[in-house]
């Protein structure tokens, strides 16, 4: 198969390597600072999800069979100084893609796609294991933008144009070939930045009892690739993808830098059959 992907961030990478290891020809559309941690035999494009033109015009020449939309801006917290900058990218850029998968379609089979939501789309007043399920609950722009692109997802789904399968992957961390999360944002990183010297301490949110479900991102990767195969086995619909074990407070993380189970503008990846 060949893959096309919008921009190699931290998830990116570990899909096209997953997908590379597999057998697939890997094609990365990038905005172009994504280029330097590109796996060997990867083949770069340029372009930007929220150009609409410039996706029609790599939906035609590639003429994919399927999708991983990984592209999005992903803060809760910055999205409510920018909420139009992220339903910009998270909404409408999902439907220049969906658009112009459609207008790709020929003789051939509808395009599969997998939709890299988030488990933020719940929202913070369930306890316990998050299903499928349940029903969101966003509670910024980002979550809202999210749920936006899921509607629009399905509803495309729906008319047969595509299939799709929707994930919602829960905290992502670990590494793949060196490559790490490097948002300051997170917990992990920081705490490998106190570790190393950087940080000469770690600022936890709240009073450091919170659980979370910490899921290394060469599994997640693996779930993008299974949801693929998932999908042309003609299974729609929405997918938690977590480490299942809860055993991970933040404070215990934020005290021995534990590394978490294996289980940004980020990426769209598409397959095609050799």
């Amino acid at each position: 198969m060949a893959v096309d992907a919008l921009r190699l961030g931290f998830l990116g990478r570990a899909v096209a390597r997953d997908l590379l290891a597999a057998g697939d020809r890997v094609t990365v559309m990038t905005q172009g600072r994504g280029d330097r941690t590109a796996p060997p035999g990867v083949e770069l494009v340029t372009g930007d999800i929220r150009d609409r033109a410039r996706v029609f015009e790599i939906a035609q020449e590639g003429g994919y069979d399927g999708v991983v939309h990984l592209a999005a801006l992903t803060s809760g917290r910055n999205s409510f100084a920018d909420p139009m900058g992220y339903f910009d990218v998270n909404a409408t850029g999902t439907l220049n893609l969906l658009m112009a998968l459609d207008a790709a379609r020929t003789s051939t089979p509808p395009a599969s796609l997998v939709f890299a939501s988030t488990n933020i789309v719940y929202g913070s007043q369930n306890h316990g294991a998050l299903s499928e399920d349940l029903d969101p609950h966003p509670e910024s722009p980002y979550a809202a933008s999210k749920v936006a692109a899921e509607h629009m997802v399905a509803a495309c789904a729906a008319t047969g144009a595509i299939g799709a399968v929707i994930l919602r992957p829960f905290n992502i961390a670990g590494a793949v070939d060196g490559v790490t999360d490097t948002d300051r944002t997170r917990i992990i990183p920081n705490v490998f930045r106190a570790i190393t010297g950087e940080l000469d301490h770690v600022t936890l949110n709240g009073d450091g009892a919170a659980v979370r479900d910490f899921v290394h991102v060469a599994d997640i990767a693996t779930a993008v690739r299974l949801a693929l195969i998932l999908q042309r086995q003609l299974v729609r619909g929405s997918r938690v993808v977590g480490s299942g074990r809860f055993g991970f407070g933040v404070g215990v993380v934020g005290a021995s830098g534990t590394r978490p189970r294996r289980a940004r503008v980020g990426g769209l990846i598409a397959l095609r059959v050799r």
